[in-house]
């Protein structure tokens, strides 16, 4: 079937509003959002989403980890549906459009089909993934790794949350929790848009980013144990200080990353000192190490010098050591059939545009092991995100929604 023309456009205005109308629910202190997952807010969210689904026509799936799927169907029964989506949840201090983009640009394809009369061979879901962000229950990325494979449902149903309150409880306290299995559903494609959450496209004026790779991480959670003491009465040759401790491995980290350039990144982002008193030498600190690169065997390599170094400097300072994984995934190459749609719709519609590898994890990142993927970005002011001064124009907007929909709607075929 041909290619929609350049001249099928999504409706840039109702995506706008209808983006403005969801950062209501769950507003941040700053004039963003504090939507995060499966708290009130978010079922909120979820119930506003529906809600739109279905005054557009389509009828709601929800799986046993609550991940939501909008079907509008095909003129083909028996043809596997393509899948659009991202996530609602949002950082405790998060932007509006991280995620929500994605999700409110799949309706806006809907949307647009129904204004044109348009048909397509295959269905198109529109999805809502659970917990994306990991803030709240570790690891992101949860329900799209378990849909993939990657975690079993009672160990998803488990994670806990800072206060100790179980991923599978809270899904079932507000009226989240689905029936149908996780992972059965079989797709034809998945696409997925989203903010770059860096600074490269605004930087260099292009306005779509065609996101070829996604960069694999670790995060390693990292327990000292020393022992705790007054500060002014401990001489120094006596000390087990795992704050010291601490923050040699911090310079550790961004040695390592140094010294994988380029395409490498590493930070400490999470970090606690126990018990945290001005007057008491920390006698245990734990903290988080993020990892990041395209290339597998610098990946491999991060971890193991880490390995390395942390158990040098705790044995240099009479440290306990613990080195715990708590997320990973390898780096990802997305689809060329599908990268190639992207990359075609933002040349038939005459925007800037460049290959891009993506710095965060995503949805899609966990998707592409089980269906064809790609990804779209659109630029975001000063590359902030993750946080509520996170800012798009409503240009960007219409443009990456554009080039989702002439991917998704190519990759669905238009029945004449």
């Amino acid at each position: 079937m041909p290619a929609p023309g350049e001249n099928l456009k999504i409706d840039g205005a109702r995506l706008w509003d209808s983006l403005m109308e969801m950062a209501r629910i769950g507003p941040g202190v700053a004039g963003g959002n504090n939507r995060q997952t499966l708290t009130d807010a978010d079922a909120e969210g979820r119930a506003l989403f529906q809600r739109w689904c279905e005054a557009a026509g389509c009828t709601m799936g929800l799986d046993e980890l609550g991940t939501m799927f909008a079907r509008r169907e095909g003129a083909d029964p028996d043809a596997l549906p393509v899948y659009v989506g991202s996530h609602l949840d949002t950082q405790p201090t998060g932007g509006k459009y991280d995620g929500v983009l994605g999700v409110l640009g799949g309706l806006e394809i809907v949307r647009t089909l129904n204004d044109l009369g348009i048909r397509t061979k295959h269905p198109i879901v529109v999805t809502n993934w659970t917990n994306e962000e990991g803030t709240r229950f570790a690891p992101a990325m949860l329900a799209s790794g378990a849909f993939a494979g990657m975690h079993e449902l009672d160990w998803a149903f488990a994670r806990e949350d800072a206060d100790g309150k179980r991923l599978g409880d809270e899904l079932e306290r507000i009226g989240w929790k689905g029936d149908e299995k996780v992972g059965d559903r079989k797709m034809h494609a998945f696409f997925e848009l989203h903010i770059e959450q860096g600074p490269i496209l605004e930087a260099e004026g292009k306005e779509i980013g065609v996101v070829t790779h996604g960069q694999g991480l670790w995060w390693l959670q990292v327990t000292l144990t020393g022992k705790d003491a007054h500060t002014g009465s401990t001489p120094m040759t006596m000390r087990v200080n795992a704050g010291l401790g601490m923050a040699r491995i911090t310079e550790a980290v961004h040695r390592i990353a140094m010294d994988h350039q380029p395409d490498a990144v590493g930070a400490v982002g999470q970090a606690n000192v126990y018990p945290n008193s001005r007057n008491v030498i920390p006698g245990r600190a734990v903290f988080t190490i993020d990892f990041r690169s395209p290339d597998l065997d610098k990946l491999t390599s991060m971890r193991e010098r880490l390995e390395a170094d942390a158990a040098q400097i705790a044995g240099e300072l009479g440290l306990g050591l613990e080195i715990e994984p708590v997320g990973h995934f390898d780096p990802v190459t997305f689809d060329a059939g599908c990268v190639g749609a992207v990359r075609a719709a933002a040349d038939r519609l005459g925007y800037s545009h460049r290959d891009i590898v993506s710095g965060a994890g995503h949805d899609a990142c966990w998707i592409n092991r089980v269906a064809p993927t790609a990804m779209v970005m659109c630029p975001c002011v000063d590359g902030l995100s993750h946080n509520e001064a996170e800012e798009i124009t409503p240009e960007w907007a219409e443009k990456g929604a554009n080039v989702l929909f002439h991917a998704v709607v190519e990759t669905a075929e238009i029945v004449e």
